[in-house]
């Protein structure tokens, strides 16, 4: 990546039949419309690490970002899911109002907080707690973590069989290949594109994973001086300082994440982001033209490139 890019950094997420590109003052979300429309909406924006001093500081902004872009991510889901509603409802009358629908997406949101909550947190610390090692902290914790890691491996792999889940995986995968064109310099045409990896470094995937594996670290050193001072928590007690300990856990993660993005081919770097690299393998999927095409107009908007004419092209 050349320096001009460098301060030019640009990443996304895929959304329902959509790419949503974040560039240095614009968020731009492309999506395809059943009738082949390529609606865009661009905002602008500014990230909070940028504009306040204290909380752009390492560590800190890795916990506000984290935070940040997942109330932008959720947001822009929604977006792509009410424009597909509109294809899916043959009759306009049969939408729902915004009150109802309001309502159904806020209980949707409590029930996956609430399973992903027993899934990943609870569960697995029940499961070592049963296994009787709830004094061998550092036991315990790689058993949990290693539980939390497989039951996240599967339910990725799970999802990735249904059909609306393959094509959002198949736009992650035009996200990255299009990010990893534009940052190699190549000339953004589709079939130049489809000439590279679905696998990013820099991606969410990788950042989960960071996530994941060093929480084992964190949570077994916390745990130690936890025991020695105050004896053995219980399983709800231990979950409760953990959650406290995720801020740290993720700023940690987000600054690995950054070094391993600018030393890419760096032994180390190599080795720590295997693990989020191999995961990708389910969570990007090969894409399409039509996918590519969609994602480089969400990035050419967020970075304020010129767009070629496209009378299928409608900005809203």
């Amino acid at each position: 990546m050349n320096e001009q890019k460098k301060q030019l950094e640009v990443g996304g997420q895929a959304v329902i039949e959509g790419v949503m590109m974040r560039g240095p003052r614009l968020l731009a979300t492309a999506i395809r419309r059943k009738d082949k429309t390529i609606e865009v909406k661009k905002i602008n924006f500014a990230t909070i690490t940028k504009r306040n001093k204290f909380l752009g500081l390492p560590i800190i902004r890795g916990f506000v970002s984290l935070i940040e872009m997942l109330i932008i991510g959720i947001k822009t889901l929604n977006f792509s899911a009410s424009r597909a509603e509109l294809d899916w409802e043959e009759d306009s009358k049969k939408i729902k109002s915004n009150s109802r629908k309001k309502f159904e997406d806020v209980l949707g949101y409590i029930i996956a907080f609430g399973l992903a909550f027993l899934l990943f947190a609870f569960l697995p610390y029940q499961i070592a707690e049963w296994m009787k090692l709830g004094k061998e902290n550092i036991y315990f914790n790689l058993f949990a973590g290693s539980i939390r890691i497989l039951f996240f491996v599967l339910y990725v792999w799970l999802i990735s069989f249904m059909k609306d889940v393959k094509r959002l995986f198949q736009y992650h995968g035009a996200e990255h290949k299009s990010v990893f064109a534009y940052e190699n310099d190549s000339d953004l045409k589709i079939h130049h594109i489809q000439t590279f990896s679905t696998l990013h470094p820099r991606c969410g995937t990788s950042f989960m994973f960071f996530v994941l594996l060093i929480s084992i670290l964190i949570f077994s050193i916390v745990d130690t001086i936890v025991i020695k001072h105050f004896g053995v928590p219980s399983v709800l007690e231990r979950l409760a300082y953990h959650l406290l300990l995720i801020p740290l856990i993720s700023g940690i993660s987000y600054e690995i994440l950054k070094l391993s993005g600018r030393n890419i081919n760096h032994p180390l770097v190599r080795i720590m982001t295997a693990p989020g690299l191999a995961l990708q393998k389910i969570t990007t999927q090969p894409p399409d033209d039509e996918q590519i095409e969609i994602a480089v107009i969400a990035m050419k908007c967020a970075l304020e490139m010129g767009l070629e004419k496209n009378d299928n092209l409608k900005f809203i």
